[in-house]
């Protein structure tokens, strides 16, 4: 069976950056379970798996754009430290929810000059071209329920 729109996919992944940095692996862990064409995946991976089948390996490399899309330096912002109520403590690296014009956002803080801290809405993976090495495990069509959530229903998997 081939992967297709509303099909669930299980695959294997190890995901690279430009320098070939391992930054994320599957490897010894359950595969990663999606429904193709929910856009639950970045689209030049899913993209990469169309038409792919069990047992199929491949390599793909996704452009920013097919990714996470290129950097946006208008998200990169300067507050106040104390705009950061009830937390001591806050090092460079630190990740936090944020809500703004009701939209939630991951901010990360990238620098700290006294009581300035900067703050960048990227994803911390915005602008990089990445690569993937992919194993696909096992596909079979979705449930209805599946379908209707717009995501794998783990319970449903046998080995």
């Amino acid at each position: 069976m081939k992967i297709a729109k509303d099909r669930v996919a299980y695959f294997h992944y190890t995901l690279r950056d430009q320098a070939q940095e391992t930054l994320d692996s599957s490897q010894g862990e359950e595969p990663l379970g999606y429904i193709h064409g929910h856009d639950n995946l970045i689209p030049g991976l899913e993209q990469a798996l169309e038409g792919k089948q069990a047992g199929d390996s491949f390599e793909v490399t996704v452009e920013p754009a097919e990714a996470y899309g290129q950097r946006d330096e208008g998200l990169v912002e300067t507050i106040e430290r104390e705009q950061f109520e009830g937390i001591d403590e806050i090092e460079v690296g630190m990740r936090f929810r944020t809500e703004s014009n009701g939209a939630d956002r991951i901010v990360t803080v990238t620098e700290i000059q006294g009581d300035e801290v900067t703050i960048d809405a990227n994803h911390p993976l915005a602008g990089e071209k990445l690569t993937f090495d992919v194993e696909v495990t096992e596909v079979r069509p979705s449930t209805d329920a599946e379908r209707q959530h717009g995501h794998v229903h783990d319970g449903d998997h046998h080995h």
